[in-house]
């Protein structure tokens, strides 16, 4: 029986793997920012890049541009969207934590809001608030909220990131299997590099333990496994040297997946990170047995000179002489 994981697990393996998966997706958005606005930036200068908002506002302006031009040559469809109407005010000049800066971001905000339209079931999930980027005390719903604005402009014709074009060959692979009619909403797409997935059937063996028995993880078609002892499917791709796996509207990466459904590297991991965390050490086996245990002795009668649950001294017999 598999036990509940310590303290010390839940709030440090998180930490870790959200770490390791925001670190993907950054390096994702960089380079994609990078070819779009011939930008010099990359992972390590993501945050410095855009704190000032200046990138995200000539962000914000070229979208619109392009949903123009959308609405222009594909009316029909363009009913169908909701396209941003108007721009965003920016401060190019603005410098980092100043109030220009603040200015900026707090207009790409509200642009993100009225004219894109993202707000979510749960706000905190998609959006961000203005010290998140500027301060950097929520980098995450930043950088989410940057994701699922690249995914709503790929609909009308805005080059959209590398994990987004993951998405839609996932979804058109979903549509031709349920077999789904075609949507007239998006533009022709750019082809992506062929994607080696023999090398992603490797790494994906690599990430698995070697234990006798292993989590069942089962392979379907080209990047898309069976999990578990469900009917679970999940779909893998590779973000340059990176696993990821597609999980319900997002990304995660393969090892925190397997981290969170593999019983085994659960527990070898509760294992390792408890004693050195917290000073948890396993419970030592307890053996059961046949014999019950010896029951304590009766005390000795009142006046015994015996101590208690001593055993009297048995007298040896005496020798009766013989009558000859």
């Amino acid at each position: 029986m598999w036990g509940t994981p310590c303290p010390a697990v839940r709030s440090i393996r998180p930490y870790r793997s959200s770490e390791e998966y925001l670190y993907a997706m950054k390096e994702d958005l960089a380079e994609w920012l990078k070819e779009l606005y011939d930008l010099d930036i990359e992972v390590g200068t993501f945050v410095e890049m855009l704190e000032t908002g200046s990138v995200l506002c000539s962000h914000a302006n070229n979208i619109t541009h392009m949903a123009g031009e959308f609405s222009r040559a594909c009316p029909g469809a363009a009913r169908h969207l909701h396209l941003p109407a108007a721009g965003v005010a920016c401060n190019l000049a603005a410098q980092p934590g100043t109030f220009q800066a603040r200015d900026n971001v707090s207009n790409f905000i509200q642009w993100c809001r009225k004219e894109m339209d993202i707000k979510g079931k749960v706000p905190d999930v998609l959006m961000f608030e203005t010290e998140d980027l500027v301060l950097r005390k929520n980098e995450k719903n930043f950088v989410l909220c940057l994701l699922e604005l690249a995914r709503r402009a790929a609909r009308f014709g805005m080059r959209a990131p590398t994990l987004v074009q993951m998405e839609q060959e996932i979804e058109e692979e979903l549509r031709q299997e349920l077999d789904l009619p075609l949507t007239d909403t998006l533009l022709p797409r750019p082809p992506r590099k062929p994607r080696d997935l023999h090398n992603l059937d490797q790494m994906v063996l690599e990430g698995r333990c070697t234990c006798p028995v292993q989590f069942p993880m089962i392979k379907i078609s080209e990047g898309k496994y069976r999990v578990g002892d469900s009917d679970t499917l999940i779909f893998v791709r590779i973000l340059r040297e990176h696993v990821m796996v597609r999980v319900g509207g997002g990304w995660d990466t393969l090892e925190h997946y397997l981290d969170k459904h593999d019983p085994c590297r659960c527990t070898s991991l509760c294992e390792s990170l408890c004693p050195q965390t917290c000073g948890w050490s396993p419970l030592p086996p307890v053996t059961w047995g046949s014999r019950a245990p010896p029951s304590p002795r009766p005390p000795s009668p009142e006046g015994s000179s015996h101590p208690l649950g001593a055993s009297p001294r048995r007298e040896k017999p005496q020798r009766v002489p013989s009558s000859r």
